[in-house]
C-alpha cells in the first residue's frame, strides 16, 4: 500500500509543522515576556516615577553593571565555583549512598533520619557555623553548604529511581542468562537515569541558592551573594541589582547545563531517542 503526500496549492506558502511551531514558540515566548516585563519596569520607573530606593531603572542597572563588569565577573565565577564544586560532591555522594540504600534495605533505614535531617536544616543556621569552622578566608564552608542542599534531592529520585525495575523484570532477565552488569545497564540504568537527571536538575538550582546564601553570612569578601549585600548596606541599590542580575544569568546557566546532560544521557542510553 503506497501512501500519497499532499503537496501545497499552487501561490499558497506551505505551513510550518506543528513541531517546528513549537520549537519557534519555545524561544519566542520567553523573549516577548522579557521584553514586556523589562518595558513596564521601565514604565515604572520613568512615568510612575518609582524611587530607585525601591527599584532602580534597567538602564541604570545596565550602566552599573557595564561600569563594573570585571568585578561582577569575578564574583560570579567564585560564586559559581562554589555551587559548581558543592553540586558534583553532593551529587557523587548521594548517587553511592542511593546505590547502597536501595542495595540493602538496612542502610535505608539508618539514611532516612539523616537525609530527613538534612532536609529540614535551614542555610541561614547553618551558613555562619560553617563558615566560622573553616575560617574567614576559606570558601570550603561554602561549599559544604552546596553539597548539603544538592544532596538531599539527587538522593531521594536516584533511590526512587533504582527501585522501578520490579521482580518481574529482574525475573524476565534472569531468565535470558542476563549478567549483572546486563541487567544493570539494560535495565536498572535506563529506568533509573530519568529519575537520577531529575535529581541533579533540581539540585543545581539548590546549589546557586545554597552558594549565594551562604555568601551573607561570613567567609571571604567575594562572591555575588557578598557583593550583593555589601552594596544593598551601602545604598548602591542599582549596583546591587546588577548582583542580582548576574545571580540570575548563573541560575539561567546551570538550568540549562542540566538540560543538555539530560539530553546527552537520553541519547546514550539503549531506550534515548535520537533526533
Amino acid at each position: 500500500m503506497t501512501t500519497t503526500r499532499t503537496r501545497p496549492a499552487p501561490g499558497r506558502p506551505a505551513t510550518a509543522s506543528p513541531a517546528a511551531t513549537e520549537r519557534i514558540g519555545r524561544v519566542v515566548a520567553p523573549v516577548v515576556v522579557g521584553v514586556i516585563g523589562l518595558a513596564g519596569w521601565q514604565f515604572l520607573v520613568s512615568v510612575v516615577e518609582v524611587s530607585p530606593y525601591l527599584l532602580p531603572g534597567p538602564q541604570e542597572i545596565g550602566s552599573e553593571l557595564n561600569d563594573n563588569f570585571a568585578a561582577v565577573r569575578e564574583a560570579f565565577w567564585i560564586t559559581g565555583a562554589n555551587a559548581a564544586i558543592g553540586l558534583l560532591f553532593g551529587t557523587v555522594v548521594g548517587i553511592v549512598l542511593a546505590g547502597l540504600a536501595a542495595w540493602a534495605r538496612v542502610v535505608d533505614g539508618m539514611l532516612a533520619f539523616v537525609v530527613a535531617s538534612l532536609a529540614v536544616v535551614p542555610i541561614v543556621a547553618l551558613a555562619p557555623v560553617l563558615n566560622s569552622m573553616y575560617g574567614a578566608d576559606s570558601e570550603y564552608g561554602r561549599r559544604a553548604i552546596a553539597a548539603i542542599a544538592a544532596f538531599v534531592p539527587v538522593y531521594v529520585n536516584t533511590v526512587r529511581g533504582l527501585r522501578q525495575t520490579t521482580p518481574q523484570h529482574r525475573d524476565l532477565m534472569h531468565s535470558y542468562s542476563a549478567s549483572g552488569w546486563q541487567t544493570f545497564s539494560s535495565l536498572t540504568l535506563p529506568s533509573a537515569a530519568p529519575h537520577v537527571i531529575t535529581g541533579i536538575r533540581v539540585a543545581s538550582s539548590l546549589a546557586v541558592i545554597s552558594a549565594l546564601v551562604a555568601e551573607y553570612f561570613g567567609g571571604p569578601r567575594g562572591g555575588l551573594g557578598s557583593f550583593i549585600s555589601t552594596s544593598a548596606a551601602t545604598s548602591a541599590y542599582a549596583l546591587a541589582w546588577a548582583y542580582v542580575v548576574a545571580a540570575i544569568v548563573l541560575g539561567l546557566v546551570a538550568y540549562v547545563v542540566t538540560v543538555l546532560i539530560e539530553r546527552l544521557v537520553q541519547w546514550r542510553l539503549p531506550t534515548g531517542g535520537r533526533s
